[in-house]
């Protein structure tokens, strides 16, 4: 195996997405609220249309803006219907982004058909690609450093959402917790609730272009059900979802180079094999958490068992 600098990049990118993500996702796992970002990844569609239709170009900043926008009034619509319609929250998920997902449809149809917007590049992403686009070069002596514009996006929306965390975090714990108990103790449960579903819509968006929408859920989703698997402390939770899913990118990465020639076949995706990685560390905490792994339980059962009938 052949390691360049591209390579360095392509690990980078992928551990930016999973600890921007693994910030949000950690509290929608606590909420049951995991397939939000599934659902904003599909309704943001119509955003991208209309940000075309507005400024008639495929400028980043402008299709970031329309999409994250969307991708806000996608959990505003979500609460309004589960609140004021007295439907199941998973329902109204579903309500809501097939809605917008049909509209988006009829915009791209009707207005911008001609609009070149890749659905591979939305759903699987393009991480070795984005390595690539570079935005900043800068030199260390000898050494020209090629910084992507993947990268710097994706750090500046990781710093932003670990800013939020760690500003915000004693009120995103009580109201995920206990929404009740937070608005009797002067917080504003709701204005909560938009704020985490606002840093969602946008570390979805900012990752689509890297890693695509599947992804963008795997890593928002299964780093943080590993974590909590292992811990019940929230702030040890957050640190162990993102080191998870840091991980998860440079075992993807390495899987991807390693894998192919040994089974016979000739390339595969990263985004790919770091999902795959989330699966395997999902799989080793299910089966070996200290407190909750199925292996654990069944030695500790056997333990009292054991106990119970010495006793006896």
């Amino acid at each position: 195996m052949i390691w360049y600098s591209i390579d360095t990049w392509i690990v980078i990118i992928g551990a930016l997405t999973a600890i921007a993500c693994a910030l949000p996702g950690s509290f929608l796992v606590l909420r049951q609220m995991s397939m939000m970002g599934d659902a904003i990844s599909h309704a943001v569609l119509p955003g991208l249309a209309i940000a075309f239709l507005v400024t008639g170009a495929r400028a980043s900043l402008s299709m970031f803006v329309g999409a994250a926008v969307v991708g806000v009034l996608t959990a505003v619509f979500t609460q309004w219907i589960s609140s004021w319609g007295k439907v199941d929250r998973g329902a109204s998920m579903g309500i809501v982004f097939t809605t917008l997902f049909a509209i988006g449809l009829l915009l791209i149809v009707q207005a911008a058909d001609h609009v070149d917007l890749d659905p591979g590049c939305v759903l699987y992403g393009s991480i070795e690609v984005a390595a690539w686009d570079t935005a900043w070069t800068f030199s260390i002596g000898d050494l020209l450093v090629e910084v992507p514009r993947s990268a710097i996006v994706l750090g500046i929306v990781s710093l932003l959402n670990l800013f939020i965390v760690i500003a915000f975090f004693k009120e995103l714990r009580i109201s995920s917790f206990d929404p009740d108990l937070a608005t009797t103790q002067g917080i504003n449960a709701q204005w909560m609730h938009y704020l985490l579903m606002t840093q969602v819509a946008v570390t979805t968006v900012a990752a689509f272009e890297a890693v695509g929408s599947i992804i963008v859920i795997a890593m928002l989703v299964t780093p943080a059900a590993t974590a909590h698997l292992l811990t019940d402390r929230l702030g040890l939770m957050l640190i162990l979802a993102s080191i998870i899913g840091a991980l998860s990118a440079l075992i993807g990465h390495l899987l991807a180079l390693v894998v192919p020639p040994l089974i016979g076949f000739e390339s595969t995706t990263t985004t790919g094999m770091m999902a795959v990685a989330t699966g395997l560390f999902f799989l080793l905490a299910w089966l070996f958490a200290p407190r909750y792994g199925w292996i654990t339980r069944v030695l500790f059962k056997r333990s009292v068992v054991s106990a119970e009938a010495e006793g006896s």
